[in-house]
C-alpha cells in the first residue's frame, strides 16, 4: 500500500452516508423488497469498489491479516474476497436503518451476556461499552425492547452526528440510541457522562478508531501486526470509575448475534505503570475483537489503512 494512501487519517476519508442517501435506500427497500434492494445495490457496490483503490486494498491486507493469524476464511483471501466484504457491508447499512426505525426482526437477534448489564442499569449503574466497527452495533437497542429502559450513548468524533440523530428521530421517535458529537472529553463532557451513568445509562465509545484530534494511542499487536488503538475508552471508564464492557454484533445465520463481554470491572490505571496498564486493556480488547471476527470474518468495516493510522496521527 502506497504512503500516501497510508497517510490519510479516517476521518478524511469522508461521510459517504448523507441522510438523502440513507433515506433513498431505506424508501427502496420498503417500496419494493429486500431482493429488489439487492439488486438495485449490486451496481452501486460493485462500482464503489472497482473506483476506489484504497478501499480495495485495506479490505485485502485485513482478511490476510486475518487469515494469516486465525485461518478464518480457509484459505488465502483474493479480490472476490474483498468485493464480497464491500457488499456485506452495503448490506449491513440497510440493517443499520431497519434497527433504528423498529423495524428489524426481533427474533433474528441473539444476545449474549447482555442481561448482567441491564441489571447493572436497573440498579443505577452504567458502564462504559467499547465498540468496533464490526456487524451492526445499532441492533443492541433490541435489549432495550426486551428490557425497557436501557439507554445507549454513543460518543461519535464527526460533524454528521447532529444530522444522523436527527435522522433516528425521523425514523423512530422512540428510539433510544443517541449519538454524542465529543471532539475531545473536557470537563463539561465528563460531568454530563457521569450524570449519565448515575442514571443506569450506558456510555458506547469505539475502541478501533484513532480520535480525530488530540488522542493518544498506544501500539500492540492485532492480527499478528503492531497496531495503533486509542486510550481514549480505558481512561474514560477509569475517571468515571465503572465497569468496561465489549460489545459486538455480528452476523449470525439468518440475522445477528450482540456479544456483551466484562474486559474489567474496573479500570485501574496506575501513575508509575499507567502506559503498561493501557497496553494490557488495549490488547485485552485486540483479542476479543479477533474472536468475534474468526467467528464472522467479512464483519470489520475499516475500510482505510488501519496499521498504518500511527503515522497519520504524528502528521497531522
Amino acid at each position: 500500500m502506497s504512503r500516501q494512501s497510508s497517510s490519510r487519517h479516517w476521518a478524511q476519508m469522508g461521510e459517504n452516508t448523507f441522510v438523502f442517501g440513507t433515506l433513498l435506500l431505506f424508501w427502496i427497500y420498503r417500496i419494493l423488497g429486500r431482493w429488489p434492494f439487492r439488486f438495485c445495490l449490486l451496481p452501486v457496490v460493485f462500482v464503489q469498489w472497482l473506483c476506489q483503490p484504497v478501499l480495495r486494498a485495506s479490505s485485502l491486507q485485513y482478511l490476510s491479516r486475518l487469515q494469516q493469524a486465525t485461518g478464518a476464511l480457509g484459505r488465502d483471501p483474493d479480490w472476490r474476497d474483498s468485493l464480497r466484504h464491500a457488499w456485506l457491508f452495503a448490506e449491513t447499512m440497510l440493517d443499520k436503518l431497519l434497527a433504528v426505525s423498529g423495524r428489524y426482526r426481533e427474533a433474528d437477534v441473539r444476545i449474549v451476556g447482555g442481561e448482567v448489564v441491564y441489571q447493572a442499569a436497573l440498579a443505577g449503574q452504567g458502564a462504559v461499552i467499547v465498540t468496533a466497527h464490526l456487524g451492526c452495533l445499532e441492533l443492541c437497542r433490541v435489549l432495550g425492547e426486551r428490557r425497557p429502559g436501557f439507554k445507549l450513548n454513543v460518543l461519535v468524533h464527526t460533524r454528521h452526528a447532529v444530522r444522523f440523530n436527527q435522522l433516528l428521530k425521523r425514523l423512530n421517535p422512540n428510539n433510544e440510541l443517541t449519538l454524542l458529537q465529543v471532539t475531545e472529553i473536557g470537563p463539561a463532557t465528563a460531568l454530563l457522562l457521569a450524570e449519565k451513568l448515575a442514571a443506569g445509562e450506558c456510555i458506547a465509545i469505539a475502541g478501533d478508531r484513532i480520535p480525530v484530534a488530540g488522542g493518544r494511542t498506544v501500539t500492540v499487536d492485532f492480527l499478528g501486526h503492531p497496531a495503533p488503538f486509542p486510550i481514549g475508552p480505558y481512561v474514560l471508564a477509569s475517571l468515571l470509575k465503572c465497569p468496561l464492557y465489549l460489545l459486538g454484533c455480528i452476523h449470525e445465520g439468518r440475522g445477528y448475534a450482540a456479544h456483551f463481554e466484562c474486559l474489567a470491572e474496573r479500570i485501574v490505571l496506575p501513575r508509575q505503570d499507567r502506559e503498561s496498564a493501557l497496553q494490557r486493556y488495549a490488547a485485552g480488547y485486540a483479542a476479543a475483537v479477533t474472536a468475534l471476527l474468526q467467528r464472522s470474518p467479512y464483519d470489520w468495516f475499516n475500510f482505510f489503512a488501519f496499521w498504518d493510522q500511527a503515522h497519520d496521527v504524528r502528521s497531522n
